[in-house]
């Protein structure tokens, strides 16, 4: 099996463009997975982890970006004025697989149960990506993630970074497992909220990501504090996921963690304003 281990962006554009067959890789904590159980046999990788500028974040006027080779231990230590993104990092496996495992990878992986990807749509975010011949584009969230496991990026482009413009106001990210550790989420939710503004977004409960529009247009009219809004709130995110049955839950029980996921999300935006 090769190996080609690029320096730079630009040497990786290039060698992606010449050599299509080599699978990108950074952290390898999902892809060595299927490798390891020989699901999959690239005939070459492509290593990213030496890429210095897929590594970097920072913030121009009111937009940020953080770079595809950002490890979630980084986001979840330096990125603590984004709370929902650095809670999803703080939830993922464990310190050792959080030391290697990559945002970028979270999202060209696009399980539905990447953590990282509630809060990403939530912000309303796009996706960076590049090819050597075509340079850099961006790409809605909605656009990129296009089904389970499956992205609309080309074949001679990668993952550059992911970018939006900055949230203010509160915002919360949590999710429910089979237990209490190495949690692969059964329904996760991100909300963030700002005067009546609403956006809520749920992984793991559909083919990919999915903004609860029918209960953001409801909470923008109410008093959140009020159960009976709570509970309707939590009714409408409900009943916009597609969740299916599998051996983590059923498609019921990932409605009812919906259901109070949002709930909750919602009394602790009410709280946080007080």
């Amino acid at each position: 099996m090769e190996a080609f281990v690029p320096a730079t962006l630009a040497e990786a554009l290039e060698i992606r463009a010449a050599q299509p067959e080599a699978v990108p890789i950074a952290g390898g904590t999902d892809l060595m997975v299927e490798v390891n159980a020989r699901r999959l046999r690239p005939a070459a990788f492509l290593d990213l982890s030496r890429v210095a500028e897929l590594q970097e974040w920072g913030r121009d006027d009111d937009r940020v970006f953080v770079g595809a080779g950002m490890t979630f231990a980084r986001i979840e230590r330096e990125l603590l004025d984004f709370e929902p993104l650095a809670a999803a990092a703080r939830s993922v496996a464990s310190p050792q697989i959080r030391n290697r495992a990559t945002i970028g990878g979270n999202l060209g992986t696009a399980s539905p149960a990447g953590d990282s990807l509630p809060v990403l749509a939530a912000y309303d975010a796009d996706v960076v990506v590049a090819s050597a011949a075509g340079g850099e584009r961006c790409v809605p969230l909605a656009d990129f993630l296009v089904g389970p496991k499956r992205t609309s990026l080309a074949g001679d482009e990668l993952i550059v970074g992911v970018e939006w413009t900055q949230v203010d106001g509160v915002g919360s990210f949590s999710k429910v497992g089979r237990r209490s550790a190495m949690v692969v989420a059964v329904a996760s939710a991100c909300l963030q909220a700002k005067d009546r503004r609403v956006r809520l977004a749920l992984g793991s409960v559909a083919p990919t990501v999915v903004r609860a529009s029918l209960a953001e247009r409801f909470a923008e009219r109410l008093d959140w504090s009020d159960p009976a809004t709570l509970a309707e709130f939590g009714r409408l995110a409900a009943s916009e996921v597609r969740p299916i049955d599998d051996l983590r839950g059923s498609a019921d029980y990932r409605r009812h963690v919906v259901e109070v996921l949002a709930r909750r999300a919602l009394a602790k935006a009410a709280e946080a304003r007080c």
